[in-house]
């Protein structure tokens, strides 16, 4: 099988939308509200595929609208409510912020200090780290290479290890830029704030959200997964189209994505980010100040879904901030639940929505449409231009020759070239090398001839080439939304020598399992256990979007702000006893061609080693056998058909008895020591 990344080509046809507008107050009756917003949150449970949605609006100090749609449960004969709970996933995010900020409020914190006057055993295998602040941490510029979150998605298991071995996995990584060059998304920056919350008030993360945040604010339905509650009533999630309820998705970097609460809750949270209930009006408009201007940003950008504050996703919402709102966003997305918290601080305003399955954007979507009809019934009218600004076929200068070549992104490869009145943009050809042709503009953009999107090139301060995209697109029941960023980066040539290109061309048709992941983890459900070296011809002297520097390893390069180059990592490889390693960040992979062909003979019985890795089997020629397997110790198994889909596993569904697939695979995992017998 080839590698499993889903790559995407560059959305080249885009819905132009007419403007918005609230409908005037007189028409609307209170049975109106409730009735849009349900069509709103059925609409996004439609195109994310959620299991359950529910909602809650909070308007001047109380929840006034509430609701929900879907399935409690595939298989259990019970009712969705309002009471329902559900993982916020990185809205988390915001607790966190809230929690440094009252700690800045109290003198012990300075958003400006570096993070070591707080963590003075923060350190890096990079003597940049030291200027990391703690509003990078807030803000995603610090730098740092990636997500550190080994160990960290669970199945119905607390295990603070992936936070308590954060300094130790980040004292070996370097920086991917200069701490404050560009704002890209986080995750390890926010772990880092949990720290220093917990270092500087002397609580766990979890006791001084209790105290200091859900306590005082009479949050009753908001948890960690560290705290005792009744966990039944955690709305059910499953892999896929299966029956079965998989078990409790815990995150075990709380700060960062692991809360739960009702929808409730979570706008009433929102609500007091209105006022000074929590925090007072300078921590506050700190919060919502636009922080990602600060650094490497694309121009024009403001109608983006992105544009970074202080834990805030955005602070200027689309369509709200055309007419002089400021509306403050938040999505999160575990690999289960998600999560879209939409606040307008001037109107007392915050809306929450939260699905079982699903996608944060469109839950966000659907709560804008909530509150577009919260500010009609006040008589507040929104308005927004939802096309391509005016601008006329021109004649293109002769220097423009210089933007040809290949652009990438994180599941996007596309090369450029230049004729005469335009460009050409061809995907390609394992994104399927479609092409399309874009027109020269008066403005100095690339359109379609159906005007739909716009493109640009800029070359930003930091020399760096990127092609720049605006569109305004909408799915028929939620509200238009922009796209403004820096979509893709021009891969410069690299050209690593004969025998290192030689050396990563070998690896390209094979694949890497992962080993050092805890056996309850979710990632063995998702298929994130397998990855591949992701050489394209059209990437000549890259490797997965990292620059090749020798025959065993390659640097990170792209430097997309926003989300596009927010999950980076060196690769490095090294052979131990013939077998090929892959190592990025603190994962480590082997080559799946050394895993051996389960032994199902007499006896048949393996053990985790005191490495503690994972071990994989082949099904081989046992495949249409079928096997109990017990286990002595703390650990489970899961099995995978030949195209590595799951299709049984001990820690998902409490399997012991099992078929094995034809050319299937088996990996092992658990505590050193633990030993799994096959009868």
């Amino acid at each position: 099988m080839k590698h499993t990344t889903r790559f995407a080509a560059l959305a080249l046809t885009v819905a132009v939308t007419t403007a918005l507008a609230c409908p005037a107050a007189a028409q609307e009756r209170p049975s109106d509200r409730q009735q849009s917003a349900q069509a709103a949150i059925e609409a996004a449970a439609q195109y994310g595929g959620a299991v359950s949605i529910q909602y809650a609006l909070w308007e001047e100090g109380e929840i006034t609208l509430t609701g929900h749609a879907g399935t409690f449960s595939r298989t259990e004969n019970r009712a969705l409510t309002d009471s329902d709970l559900y993982g916020v996933g990185s809205v988390s995010k915001i607790y966190t912020t809230a929690a440094v900020m009252q700690l800045v409020e109290q003198g012990k914190v300075d958003l400006d200090r570096p993070v070591t006057a707080y963590l003075p055993d923060f350190t890096m295998a990079d003597p940049r780290y030291q200027n990391i602040t703690v509003r990078m941490l807030l803000n995603h510029s610090s730098g740092l290479m990636g997500d550190s979150t080994r160990s960290a998605f669970l199945f119905d298991d607390y295990d603070g290890a992936a936070t308590d071995e954060l300094l130790a996995r980040l004292s070996t990584q370097r920086l991917k830029a200069d701490p404050g060059a560009y704002s890209v998304y986080c995750n390890d920056g926010f772990t880092l704030a949990e720290l220093v919350v917990e270092r500087v008030s002397g609580l766990d993360f979890s006791d001084y959200l209790a105290q200091n945040i859900t306590g005082p604010l009479g949050l009753a339905d908001t948890y960690t997964p560290a705290g005792d509650f009744d966990r039944d009533r955690l709305a059910r999630i499953y892999q896929g189209d299966d029956t079965r309820a998989l078990p409790t998705d815990t995150l075990n970097i709380v700060g960062t994505g692991g809360i739960y609460a009702t929808a409730s809750d979570l706008a009433r949270f929102g609500g007091a980010l209105c006022g000074e209930d929590l925090l007072t009006q300078s921590s506050l408009d700190a919060m919502a100040n636009d922080e990602a201007v600060r650094g490497l940003w694309a121009p024009d950008s403001e109608d983006d879904m992105l544009g970074y504050g202080l834990g805030w996703d955005n602070v200027h919402q689309y369509p709200f901030h055309h007419s002089g709102i400021q509306a403050l966003v938040k999505g999160g997305d575990t690999l289960y639940y998600h999560t879209g918290l939409v606040v307008l601080p001037q109107y007392d305003l915050a809306v929450a929505v939260v699905s079982s399955g699903g996608v944060s954007t469109y839950n966000e979507l659907a709560g804008i449409q909530i509150l577009l009809d919260a500010l009609a019934a006040r008589g507040v009218s929104v308005q927004a231009p939802a096309s391509l600004p005016e601008a006329q076929p021109a004649a293109m200068p002769a220097e423009l020759s210089s933007i040809a070549g290949t652009y990438a992104a994180p599941g996007n490869v596309l090369t450029v070239t230049v004729q005469e009145t335009g460009i050409t943009i061809t995907a390609a050809a394992a994104l399927g090398g479609g092409a399309q042709e874009l027109a020269y503009y008066s403005d100095g953009s690339f359109r379609d001839s159906e005007q739909t999107m716009l493109v640009k090139f800029d070359t930003a301060s930091n020399g760096r080439t990127y092609l720049y995209q605006l569109a305004y697109s909408q799915l028929p029941g939620l509200p238009t939304f922009g796209t403004a960023n820096y979509g893709l980066e021009r891969l410069e040539p690299n050209d690593p020598g004969s025998a290192a290109a030689q050396a990563w061309t070998a690896r390209g048709e094979s694949l890497y399992l992962l080993l050092n992941e805890k056996y309850t983890s979710q990632i063995y459900a998702v298929g994130q256990f397998v990855t591949a070296v992701g050489l394209l011809p059209e990437a000549s002297g890259y490797a997965a979007f990292c620059r090749i520097d020798d025959a065993n390893t390659a640097s990170q390069y792209l430097t997309l702000p926003g989300t596009g180059s927010r999950s980076g990592g060196d690769l490095s490889f090294h052979t131990e006893n013939g077998v090929d390693y892959l190592s990025v960040r603190d994962y480590l992979f082997m080559d799946a061609a050394a895993a051996p062909v389960l032994y199902t003979g007499p006896g048949a019985a393996l053990s985790i080693q005191p490495n503690g890795y994972a071990r994989w089997c082949q099904v081989g020629q046992a495949g249409g056998q079928t096997k109990t397997i017990s286990i002595q110790g703390q650990g489970g198994f899961y099995v995978y058909d030949a195209q590595l889909n799951l299709t049984a596993s001990s820690v998902l569904y409490g399997d012991a008895s099992v078929t094995l697939p034809e050319n299937g695979w088996l990996v092992f995992a658990g505590d050193a020591g633990t030993t799994f017998s096959l009868n």
